[in-house]
């Protein structure tokens, strides 16, 4: 179950490489220390937010605004947890608590597609090699960006940034491949998501394209296991 966890892992490892390395070099640009960069990417674990969070850092926000801000943007960890815990019904708490804690958009969208595993035995340790190997390369990637942050030029740091979106690709496929409907409610969650930007922040915009998307899914799958 190792082994198998991690090999699901590793194509989330290669993609969170260089978003982690480009995520390290922003904000040693933003003015983070390299211990700084590191600890956010040990204790927070969200891309999104942390590439928000030394957005504003940069701009000289405050405090709480950015934390306001990084909750609304990770709103959608609440949905994902709740849909991942409902799956995890025959763990125990000392696994459903640390489990949910690794949870991000790569690692919950490849356990959702490993459903079996819950079901058996040593699945546990499927779902925990498969967000611990994501979780590794996340923090030493952002630690490998923080120390190349005075020598990496900033535009080409932005550039890397296009491989979030070809793994969000890689992911999304396997689950049409099985489910052509998903397709319909990914492109259902985007397009709100895009009409929402233009009243609304970003951050808002994510969470209402999520739950819209959500809804959208209970309605055309149906009581299909996800």
């Amino acid at each position: 179950m190792i082994q198998r966890g991690i090999a699901k892992g590793i194509p989330i490892m290669f993609g969170y490489l260089p978003i982690a390395l480009t995520y390290g070099v922003l904000a040693k640009q933003a003015g983070l220390t390299v211990v700084e960069i590191t600890l956010m990417s040990v204790f927070v674990f969200a891309g999104a937010s942390q590439f928000m969070a030394a957005s504003m850092m940069a701009l000289g926000t405050g405090a709480m605004e950015i934390i306001i801000a990084t909750f609304v943007l990770n709103f959608r960890h609440f949905v994902m947890s709740l849909s991942f815990m409902n799956r995890l019904k025959g763990f125990g708490q000392r696994w459903k608590v640390p489990l949910s804690l690794g949870l991000t958009d790569e690692t919950f969208a490849v356990a959702s597609i490993h459903t079996k595993e819950a079901k058996q035995e040593k699945g546990a340790y499927f779902y925990a090699a498969l967000i611990l190997t994501a979780y590794t390369s996340w923090v030493i990637g952002s630690f490998m960006g923080g120390i190349l942050g005075d020598i990496i030029p900033a535009a080409l740091s932005q550039s890397m940034g296009i491989a979030l979106y070809a793994m969000f690709i890689g992911l999304l496929i396997p689950s049409v491949k099985k489910e052509v409907k998903v397709a319909l409610i990914a492109i259902i969650a985007m397009l709100i998501n895009y009409m929402c930007q233009l009243f609304m922040s970003e951050g808002w915009a994510i969470v209402t394209g999520t739950l819209i998307g959500a809804l959208a899914g209970i309605h055309l799958l149906g009581d299909q296991e996800a």
